[in-house]
Order: C-alpha cells, then sequence, then structure tokens
C-alpha cells in the first residue's frame, strides 16, 4: 500500500513538471522565402537583381541582333566576295559569336554572385533576428520551414511576419542613417 502511495505521488509529481515543462518549450518555424518576398529588404535585393538581369539581358539582345544583321549581309554580298574576304567574314562571325557566350556565362557567373552574396547577408540579418525573438521570448526551437522538410505546422508557431515587421523595422533606420 506505501508503495503504491509513493509511486502515485511519484507519478503526479512527473506530470506536473512534465506539464509544466511543455509549456515553457515554445517552438517557432520561419519561412525564409516568404520574408524575402514581404520584407522591403527583400523586395530590394530581387528589385536589384532584376534590374541587373534586364540590364544584361538587354546587352544581350542588342549583340545578338547586331550579329543577325552582320549575317545577313554576309548572306547577301558572299556571293560577290572572293574567298580570302568570305573567310575573313567567317571568322569575324564566329569570333563575335565567341564573344557573345562568353559574355553571356561572365553574366550568368556575375548574376549568380550577386544573388549568393545578397541572400547569404539576407539569411544573415534573418538568423539575427529569429535569435533575438528566440532569447527574447523564451522559444526552445526556432526553424527553418523549407530547409527543415516541415510538411505540416500551425499557424500559431509562425513566427514569419513578426520577422518580417522587425526586418522591415530595421530597414527603415538602416536606410535614414544611409541617408543623412
Amino acid at each position: 500500500m506505501q508503495n503504491r502511495i509513493i509511486t502515485a505521488i511519484f507519478i503526479f509529481f512527473f506530470l506536473v513538471t512534465f506539464s509544466e515543462a511543455a509549456d515553457v518549450a515554445r517552438i517557432g518555424v520561419v519561412n525564409f522565402q516568404k520574408i524575402m518576398q514581404n520584407s522591403s529588404a527583400g523586395k530590394a535585393a530581387l528589385s536589384q537583381i532584376n534590374k541587373k538581369r534586364s540590364k544584361m539581358e538587354k546587352n544581350l539582345k542588342a549583340k545578338g541582333a547586331e550579329i543577325e544583321e552582320m549575317k545577313k549581309k554576309f548572306d547577301r554580298e558572299s556571293l560577290v566576295m572572293s574567298k580570302d574576304m568570305r573567310g575573313d567574314k567567317e571568322r569575324e562571325f564566329r569570333i563575335k559569336i565567341n564573344d557573345i557566350k562568353a559574355i553571356e556565362k561572365k553574366y550568368e557567373t556575375e548574376l549568380k554572385e550577386m544573388n549568393n552574396k545578397l541572400l547569404m547577408k539576407f539569411q544573415k540579418d534573418v538568423v539575427k533576428i529569429a535569435q533575438a525573438i528566440g532569447k527574447k521570448e523564451g522559444y526552445l526551437l526556432i526553424v527553418e520551414k523549407s530547409t527543415a522538410g516541415i510538411l505540416y505546422s500551425p499557424d500559431s508557431i509562425e513566427i514569419t511576419d513578426k520577422i518580417i515587421k522587425i526586418y522591415n523595422d530595421q530597414t527603415a533606420k538602416e536606410n535614414i542613417k544611409k541617408s543623412k
């Protein structure tokens, strides 16, 4: 009988302790993609990348049009050209095509580097904010939704909107400091 009472008391304290610990253990979920698309810093980074991409595409289209024009001219005049001149023009044409391919590869590399640089800064900023929220509000764990492989999480543990608000406020303050 006495063992049962001791066991019951032990189980009672264990359950009380476990239920109190469950209240304290908070878990948060963050969606980087949503922050990138909805925060002012994320929108600015995406805009910067898109502007650079557009400029590069415009330049490549102009160079492509130049080659097309050169090819048309070559096709028209090739019948009356000497063999040496035709060979020179074909070589010039191949050089132009190779130049465009080299420029295209260079642009891809620049765009990738720019994207990685902006993404790394963005992630670093978001991680700092998430860590500050975690410490301040007593979260046990904050995970990124897509990289953690989370298939479902209730909206109640989603802190993405809170991070977006803080990030927007920080970005606005930084922009004010830069403009002074």
